[in-house]
């Protein structure tokens, strides 16, 4: 009896120590190593209780203040424009006017008249000198000179302007908002357009016009007369010197062609003349091939004005071919 009693408080002393004692702390971090109790007269300790529900979640962070957007840089200038295309060719020059040529020379001096008669005799006392002879013919006035060329002519147009210059980089991101919920990040906005690429070089200068025509002479133009003695149809050399000016007229305006007329004069002329007529407008298309005339810019017609043919006489005249 006296045992069970001794037991039973023992048991009461044990328990009692095992109320007192605090509860261990539970770890997740790492596992509890049970305690050795091989040589208390305690019990061993009761395994771990489960591991308790997991807390609620905590409550969700301020969103972050929006990212604010910072304007890019500005771009860069655009590139220089590209050269402008080269002008166009200038306009044809307009066509040579048609000018008087310059009076010709002074004709010479008409021949001296001839003396006057002796007066005859009178009474005795001074002698009177005979009248002067009649003042010689006026020289016929010369051809009318060639009209000169006209110049050329063409305006030049400049280039085209160079293409724009290219737009600047576009500026760099904003940055982000502040910690928290992520706050909106905005692009950044472009930068400002770059100045305009300098204009391109100017063209190069169109290619000069063709050259205006010579001036046109529309109609046969009475130029040189070749005169023949009677029943001769040889050309004098007076009038030889006439075909070198002429071929020297026609290198410098090539053109221009030759029209010999021999037509005969139409009043009161025999028909069995014209012979001799062919014969002297053969004559002078010789005289100017040999002179240097090329012989397919010359022709044989009626080309004069028939008011002013005359017998013995050839006329020459131009025209443009």
């Amino acid at each position: 009896m006296k045992n069970q009693f001794i037991t039973v408080a023992i048991a009461a002393i044990l328990f009692a120590g095992c109320a007192s004692q605090p509860a261990a702390p539970t770890s997740y971090s790492q596992p509890v190593t049970p305690v050795d109790n091989s040589n208390s007269i305690m019990g061993p300790r009761g395994p771990d209780g489960a591991t308790g529900a997991t807390g609620a979640q905590g409550a969700t962070g301020a969103q972050g203040a929006p990212g604010i957007a910072i304007a890019g840089a500005r771009g860069p200038d655009g590139a220089m424009g590209a050269t402008g295309a080269t002008g166009a060719t200038g306009a044809t020059g307009a066509p040579g006017a048609i000018q008087r040529g310059a009076m010709g020379a002074v004709g010479a001096t008409g021949a001296t008249g001839a003396r006057g008669a002796v007066g005859e005799t009178g009474e005795q006392g001074l002698s009177t000198v005979g009248y002067a002879g009649a003042a010689g013919a006026t020289g016929a006035t010369g051809m009318q000179g060639a009209t000169g060329a006209t110049g050329a002519q063409g305006a030049t147009l400049v280039g085209p302007t160079g293409s724009k210059g290219y737009a600047g980089e576009t500026g760099a991101q904003g940055v982000s908002g502040a910690e928290g919920k992520e706050g909106r990040t905005t692009k950044g906005v472009a930068g400002a357009t770059g100045f305009t690429g300098a204009t391109g070089d100017t063209g190069a200068t169109g290619g000069q016009g063709s050259k205006g025509v010579v001036g046109i002479v529309g109609q046969w133009t009475s130029y040189q007369s070749y005169n023949f003695a009677n029943n001769d149809a040889q050309v004098s050399n007076m009038d030889a010197v006439k075909s070198v000016d002429i071929a020297a007229y026609l290198k410098a305006n090539p053109s221009l062609e030759i029209g010999i007329d021999g037509t005969m004069d139409p009043h009161g002329t025999d028909p069995k003349d014209q012979g001799l007529d062919d014969r002297r407008v053969e004559a002078v298309r010789m005289s100017l091939v040999k002179a240097g005339v090329p012989a397919n810019r010359i022709r044989i017609g009626a080309y004069g004005d028939p008011a002013t043919r005359q017998d013995r006489r050839i006329e020459v005249l131009f025209a443009t071919r």
